[in-house]
This record gives structure tokens, sequence and C-alpha cells, in this order.
């Protein structure tokens, strides 16, 4: 399958963004005013909503919100790492108490959830299509006087599930210019994340694809997992460490070098970073360092890091960074791969 067919192939998971329900959520604010919408999740300190009479959808200070009832689904995340499954109505409280939500679980279970302690709530439904969300990003620079062009394409789905969730990220550039051959690099990322009984624990499965012209790989395979741990998991950031072992497989561009064919096994070290200010902007950013164990002293590393700006509704500025790296390529090729894009983001369901 080459990169193009790779390309499609997972844009065609994008074409089922979470279908709207009826807006019958009920969300009543601090300062009294109460309004019936659809309610579509909590992420960042920021709560979800559409209504009939606004386009799009609208984003809620949750620090500013009074209570909220919905027969929806949620799966409810909190800081300690616990999750809960139910629908959602707010406890009756004095007005110097802290609010709390309960979430109703069924058949008849009640569990009670201090506001502040909640970061992340998403709608859930039995049906498949339902639980995705994501988003793509496009961006374009032309520049006259050297005849070159630049296209970058990112696209990004995720299956939320009560206790583990599975996502996809692809990331394709093409940069070409008058009298130079055309510089390509797709890369395709897994992964899979089960919470463990212990609060902000979990074990995780990472895979990937990458084809990069500039350092020489025709296909690169990774394959890993481990065990990690939430360092920082709140309304205003969130922070994963993850520890384990992978295996990568590189086959490189034919040359005059003899060398095709590679395959090692490292130790895995992830991090992964979000960082969120309410409605205005937020940061993704992912480390993926690999010491190969059965080539002592080698190391590759791989960053993308992606920077939004809320422009209105679903549509945000981007500006994004990836980056891969060898200590010891096989002669004649380069150890580096690297670059910097910006385009607009659209995102669907709750992203």
């Amino acid at each position: 399958m080459n990169s193009r067919h790779l390309i499609l192939a997972f844009l065609f998971t994008l074409t089922a963004p979470l279908f709207g329900r009826d807006k019958t959520d009920r969300l009543t604010m601090k300062n009294g005013d109460s309004m019936a919408c659809e309610i579509k999740g909590l992420d960042g300190g920021v709560l979800y909503v559409s209504f009939d009479y606004i386009d799009g959808t609208s984003s809620v200070d949750w620090s500013k919100v009074a209570s909220v009832e919905s027969t929806q689904l949620f799966v409810v995340k909190t800081e300690d790492g616990s999750v809960y499954t139910g629908a959602l109505k707010t406890a009756g409280m004095g007005a110097d108490r802290p609010m709390q939500i309960h979430v109703l679980q069924p058949p008849e279970q009640v569990l009670t959830v201090e506001r502040s302690q909640i970061v992340q709530m998403v709608a859930t439904s039995d049906k498949f299509w339902e639980r995705f969300n994501g988003g793509i990003s496009l961006g374009t620079i032309y520049s006259k006087g050297n005849q070159s062009t630049q296209y970058s394409l990112a696209a990004s789905t995720a299956y939320v599930r009560e206790r583990w969730n599975a996502a996809a990220r692809l990331d394709s550039n093409l940069s070409k210019s008058t009298g130079t051959t055309a510089s390509t690099r797709n890369s395709l990322a897994f992964t899979a994340l089960h919470l463990m009984s212990k609060k902000n624990w979990f074990y995780e499965g990472v895979g990937g694809l990458l084809q990069s012209s500039e350092q020489g790989i025709s296909l690169q395979t990774l394959l890993g997992g481990g065990v990690g741990r939430y360092l920082k998991n709140t309304n205003q950031a969130s922070i994963q460490l993850l520890g384990g072992v992978g295996w990568q497989d590189t086959t490189y561009q034919h040359t005059n070098t003899p060398i095709q064919h590679q395959n090692t096994t490292a130790a895995l070290i992830y991090v992964d970073t979000r960082l969120f200010k309410f409605s205005k902007t937020n940061l993704d950013a992912t480390v993926g360092i690999l010491p190969a164990v059965t080539d002592p002293g080698r190391v590759r590393i791989n960053a993308n890091s992606s920077y939004y700006i809320k422009l209105i509704s679903d549509l945000k500025w981007n500006i994004s960074f990836y980056g891969n790296w060898d200590n010891q390529p096989p002669q004649g090729f380069s150890g580096s791969d690297y670059g910097v894009s910006s385009g607009l983001s659209w995102t669907y369901g709750l992203k």
C-alpha cells in the first residue's frame, strides 16, 4: 500500500462524526441563565454544548456553570483517575457549598463527584459511530521567489469507552521547489490505552508507520507497549509518562549503500503533554525516545507538537512541528527530518 492509499484509508474513518441529538439537556449558569442544549462533553476546563439557535459548537467556562442535567450517558473522569458512566444531574447545594454532580449509573446507582474534580466528560452511546471524536487540519505555503510549495495534512480520531480508548493520527507533508526533487514525509500513529485499577495508572500499546524521503526511509514500523501514569491530570494540564519496550523495523530506499533493512529492539519512553487555556488556546505535544537494546548507543527520537488558537466555533488556526532523529543512521543517510507547518483545523465530536 503506497502513502496515497494509506492517507485515503485513514480519512475514510473521519467521515462519521458524532451525530446530533435532541437539545433536551439543561445548562444553568451561576448568573441564573438557564438554557436547553445538547451537552457534548468537557475537556480542558471547557464545556462543549450546542443550541438549536446557534450554528456550531459553543464553549462554556466550566467554572461558571451552576448545574447540568442530561439523560445522555457520559464517561466521567476525575483528577484521581476514577471513571464513571451515567446520566448527569446536579445535587441541590447551598450557595456556599461546592457544586456536586450526580452520575446516575444504571440501573439505580448514584455517585456524587465535586465539579472541581471532574477533568473530562465525553458523551457516549451504544452506537459504534457515535463514540468517535477527532479533527482534521490542512495547510499550505507558497513562495514565488524559488517556486516552492509546501502542503501539510493532519488528521486524528479517537474511540472512547469507559476505561479504555483507542486513537490514531495521520501527518503528511510534501515540499517541492523548482529544480529539486519533492520531499515527502508520512506518518501514521496508533495508541490503545486501558486504565488500571490503581488510580491514574494505565497500560498502553503504541504502533506507527513512517515514510521519510529526507532520511531515506521507505517504511519504518514501530510496535511497542508498557505501563504509564498520569503525572498531572487537571482542567489546565494533562501529562502522561509511559515506559516499556518497543520494536522497530526499517526499510531504506535503494542506494549504493549495501544496508537496505534494519530491525532493533529498544526501550520505550513516551511523554504526552496537553496544556489548556479556556476557549482560547491549547498545546498538544508528544515525544518518543527509543534507546536501542540490540544496537547499544543508538537512540531514535520522534516528536510532534501542535499549538491551536480558536477562531470561531469548531475552526482553529494551528502551527505544528514534527521531527525525527537517529544519532547513528546508516552511512550515507540523513539522521534527522524536521519541519514546521501552519493551517486551519476543524474538529468534530469532543476534541
